[in-house]
């Protein structure tokens, strides 16, 4: 949401925006059937049988891979390789937070042995198993939900959404200003 904002105010593009969360909920009962084989990538096991009882999901997959084990190149290609296991699946599920999750999703693309939909969705196993609680609707619609996660659990997300998450503005601003040299030089 707080990206789609700054899209808005920088580049002057709307778009909607599903969070991980919703879409996984939306994917888990309304696509997957129950024999579908699931992925789930992150959480512990007791979260991943919440989500397979709570959608009676008969096939799961479950690896929780270490804290920070993308640093861990020996983790990392048991992380990989659990994946590629696995394959064909329905969906997988990355939830080992950003940018554990979109680094796995790209090295998964890249060595193309993975058959199936493999999503990046953050926290969405916690919502959903019950582990954490979403912010309330009202926050989530005003682009809060961060601030709402941040007062929840500030040791763990300080850092990511004070200090990592603003960089954000600064790629969209000189992109901007990229844009906006392209189009001056193009009718010159």
């Amino acid at each position: 949401m707080v990206v789609a904002r700054a899209m808005r105010v920088f580049k002057g593009v709307q778009f909607a925006v599903c969070p991980g969360s919703d879409l996984t909920v939306q994917l888990l009962g309304r696509v997957a059937n129950s024999a579908d084989r699931i992925v789930l990538i992150g959480g512990s096991d007791s979260q991943a049988q919440a989500v397979g009882a709570r959608f009676a999901l008969a096939d799961i997959r479950h690896h929780d891979p270490p804290m920070g084990f993308i640093g861990d190149a020996k983790a990392t290609e048991s992380c990989l390789r659990f994946i590629e296991a696995q394959s064909p699946f329905r969906f997988c599920f990355l939830a080992v937070g950003s940018p554990q999750q979109e680094l796995i999703a790209q090295r998964l693309q890249t060595r193309g042995k993975t058959r199936g939909l493999v999503l990046c969705v953050g926290a969405a196993l916690n919502f959903i198993s019950g582990a954490e609680r979403r912010a309330p609707r009202w926050l989530q619609r005003m682009a809060l939900e961060w601030l709402y996660r941040l007062l929840q659990d500030p040791r763990r997300l300080a850092r990511r959404y004070l200090l990592r998450g603003p960089r954000i503005f600064g790629h969209l601003w000189h992109e901007r200003l990229a844009l906006r040299s392209r189009r001056a030089h193009q009718f010159t």
